[in-house]
């Protein structure tokens, strides 16, 4: 059952990185909505595989880390643009995530 976890939450990792870098996004008719959503996509990301891994700080870093490369990977697409606010979104969403993690009961997940 691990597997299946693992593959989901890698699943939803390529499905940000795929939103992030496609040229054309759904619209979201809420305001700061693409804020919310990186927010929410990074905070349920972190939080999946703190559920799975106990060492959290290497997600943390890692997704961070990746957050921000698709910010400059989008300034450099010429169709997507360069948002530092997404980037702040991003991690603090990764931060929420942890931080839920270790407040909320562990999942059963293994």
């Amino acid at each position: 059952m691990r597997r299946a976890y693992l593959a989901a939450g890698w699943a939803w990792a390529a499905a940000i990185v795929w939103l992030s870098l496609t040229p054309s996004l759904p619209p979201i008719d809420v305001s700061h909505g693409d804020k919310a959503g990186h927010f929410f996509a990074y905070a349920g990301l972190m939080f999946w595989f703190a559920q799975l891994y106990a060492q959290r700080v290497f997600f943390a870093v890692g997704f961070i880390a990746m957050g921000i490369a698709l910010e400059f990977a989008q300034g450099a697409s010429g169709y997507r643009s360069f948002d530092v606010i997404d980037m702040a979104a991003n991690a603090l969403g990764v931060l929420a995530g942890w931080a839920a993690a270790l407040i909320l009961p562990r999942l059963r997940l293994s």
